[in-house]
């Protein structure tokens, strides 16, 4: 036995002295087959079987086992010679259509079918001694619109050619996939609707893991009708998915860069739920552009040349002895494909490699009274603001990065000290961001340009947080979320908003130097609910009618004082339209023309942030007691809004 493992070894060092252990190692090499309407990628360990007509993954089996809700039609595939479709232009692969597996909403199919797609194998196993396939789906649109994802018309959506890419791996326990979106000058404005890969799973998974709150058991007969209450922050959860209980199995998305999602480090989204229209099928979701929680936009002008690549993402297969193995397994997994990123095997001109990117490095120096360090920082390189091309006739408006799915973003955790890098930085003209916990506001440095392969150093940027004048009070802590609130660990439930009428039957009254905003301050502002009937609708929220409801703010001030009092609302939640405001009784102009995110009907607790700025006359302020009072106006319960942080400032000068 010594005898034979001393051979094993010996050839092992041998194979690696002349860089052919791949050849030499015992496990399978990847190969690669083909039909006339699919491809199928197998390494012993997985096998994924490809539409050659829509670009779907119809069939991902692991360990034997089809971790899919596929059903493979045992109906003969129509075929004509060149294994393209039957000349029928309405005509669809049974095996391959439909939404029972795992597919971009984009595909490259079309609505109408009339233009095949165009298959290819961009990385052959025959000529790397089967260590990698890879193979591709192309659709050039020629006018004729793609996608049938969530919101899009019943004749397609965007006007830019698709090409979907699968790629296996030697002895990788899950299959990468990426889209390539592109828009040639000559293509005319096109706006994309949700843009996202979804798998539906097969009915033996049964406990989901997204996030720390959403890791549970969710057998099919658990029905929870509002979805909306399995969504988690996206940048901080790169593996996501679901295991069985029954088979020891899981399945997972991992995300190796946050640099082609939409929205930033504070975007919400769903990264799994049952899906109520597929038999409560379990479903993994990655939306890269989305209308949740204030949505992000991707709006190519007509003759503007873009092109962008989404992923490529992992579809992860693993076995462990519980939920909570196979989950720890995957985030571990999630850590080393990050790792890896960016793939050095990924070949298209639009994807730099390793080589060709930067790291961008600095230091913030905060001018904050009473900021010692920093908390929870976040530096990120993005496009910047940008009015994002729309019809002449629809709303015209500034795009900025929470927003922004059109373009890459760099973000990363800063240090205690102000100190950041952010790594594998496409080259580009970028603008700079930077936000941090207990800071009102956001740093903004624009004109960052990184050249190829070049590492830049920004030095000391020094950052004086905007101030109005002199702080009165402040409610809240600055966070970009409502989490210090009374209550926002519940926001999950979807009658939480009802709760307000019965914790605070009187409205709240908010005594400043007394009252203790974790709870005295309900984490919603909404309408007062006085209809004893009334209940959360799925996708829908509260939708009972409540009476207006006031907060009034207290406060004490030893003289009367003059010049400008500046309301400062950090608000990362909106349902209303406008928010009443009194000083003392007296009315002044409050918030107008606001713009639903849907938060507090998704039962979130932080969506699209924003500060706005109700100024008025110092003079309505006097000596001794003051009331501020805030307003929410009569209208459907969620229709409130969820603050951040609340300051009030006087400039007497």
């Amino acid at each position: 036995m010594k005898t034979l493992l001393k051979k094993l070894l010996m050839l092992t060092a041998c194979c690696a002295l002349f860089g052919i252990a791949q050849s030499c190692t015992s496990t399978p090499r990847v190969t690669l087959a083909e039909d006339a309407e699919t491809y199928t990628l197998d390494n012993g360990i997985v096998r994924a079987r490809i539409s050659k007509v829509t670009g779907d993954l119809v069939s991902f089996r692991y360990q034997d086992r089809e971790l899919l809700a596929t059903q493979l039609s045992p109906e003969p595939i129509p075929a004509v010679a060149g294994g393209e479709p039957a000349n029928n232009p309405n005509w669809r692969n049974p095996v391959a259509t439909g939404s029972a597996h795992g597919y971009w909403s984009h595909d490259v199919m079309g609505v109408k079918g009339s233009e095949p797609a165009i298959p290819s194998v961009t990385i052959d196993p025959a000529k790397n001694g089967g260590k990698r396939a890879e193979v591709s789906l192309k659709a050039i649109s020629k006018g004729r619109k793609m996608g049938t994802g969530p919101g899009a018309a019943p004749g397609g959506n965007v006007t830019v050619d698709v090409e979907i890419r699968y790629t296996l791996e030697r002895d990788a326990s899950g299959v990468y996939t990426y889209s390539i979106f592109r828009h040639p000058a000559d293509y005319p404005l096109t706006q994309f609707t949700e843009a996202r890969y979804c798998a539906k799973l097969a009915p033996f998974f049964d406990w989901i893991s997204v996030d720390r709150e959403v890791n549970r058991h969710y057998p099919k007969d658990l029905f929870v009708g509002d979805k909306y209450v399995y969504t988690a922050n996206q940048s901080e959860n790169p593996a996501f998915g679901w295991s069985s209980t029954t088979e020891h199995t899981g399945l997972f998305f991992i995300n190796p860069s946050m640099e082609y999602m939409g929205g930033g480090p504070t975007k919400v989204e769903f990264l799994g739920h049952r899906d109520t229209n597929q038999e409560a099928a379990p479903c993994v979701l990655n939306y890269w552009r989305s209308s949740h929680y204030g949505g992000a936009e991707v709006n190519i002008a007509d003759g503007e040349t873009w092109e962008k690549i989404i992923g490529p993402m992992f579809i992860y297969a693993n076995t462990g002895d519980d939920p909570q193995a196979i989950y720890e397994d995957a985030k571990n997994r999630a850590a080393a494909e990050i790792a890896k990123w960016p793939y050095e095997w990924l070949e298209d001109a639009g994807y730099p490699k390793a080589a060709e990117r930067a790291t961008v490095s600095g230091q913030l120096v905060l001018n904050e009274p009473g900021a010692s360090a920093f908390r929870n920082l976040n530096v990120g390189l993005t496009a910047g603001e940008y009015r994002s091309p729309r019809p002449e006739d629809a709303p015209q408006a500034l795009t900025g990065w929470q927003r922004d799915a059109k373009f890459y973003q760099f973000w990363t955790k800063g240090n205690a000290d102000g100190t950041f890098g952010i790594a594998n930085v496409r080259p580009g003209k970028y603008t700079l961001y930077a936000f941090t916990d207990g800071v009102l506001g956001e740093f903004v440095q624009a004109g960052v340009t990184v050249e190829p392969g070049k590492a830049l150093q920004l030095g000391e940027l020094n950052w004086t947080p905007e101030r109005k004048g002199r702080m009165l009070w402040d409610i809240g802590t600055p966070n970009r979320n409502a989490s210090e609130f009374f209550m926002a660990e519940k926001r999950r439930d979807p009658e939480i908003s009802l709760e307000y009428a019965r914790l605070f039957p009187d409205d709240i009254t908010y005594v400043v130097g007394q009252s203790d905003y974790s709870r005295d301050w309900f984490f919603q502002h909404v309408p007062y609910n006085e209809d004893p009937e009334a209940k959360s609708e799925p996708f829908y929220g509260v939708r009972a009618i409540g009476r207006a409801a006031p907060r009034h703010i207290v406060f004490d001030l030893s003289e009367a004082p003059a010049g400008t009092a500046h309301l400062r609302l950090a608000i990362c939640g909106t349902g209303t339209r406008s928010l009443e405001m009194k000083v003392n009784e007296k009315s002044v102009d409050g918030l107008n023309s606001l713009t639903g995110d849907g938060v507090i009907t998704r039962h979130g607790s932080q969506g699209l942030w924003y500060e706005k700025d109700v100024t008025f006359d110092a003079s309505l302020l006097h000596a001794g007691k003051n009331k501020l009072t805030l307003t929410i106006p009569s209208g459907p319960v969620n229709n409130g809004l969820m603050y951040d942080y609340l300051r009030l400032e006087i400039n007497n000068q």
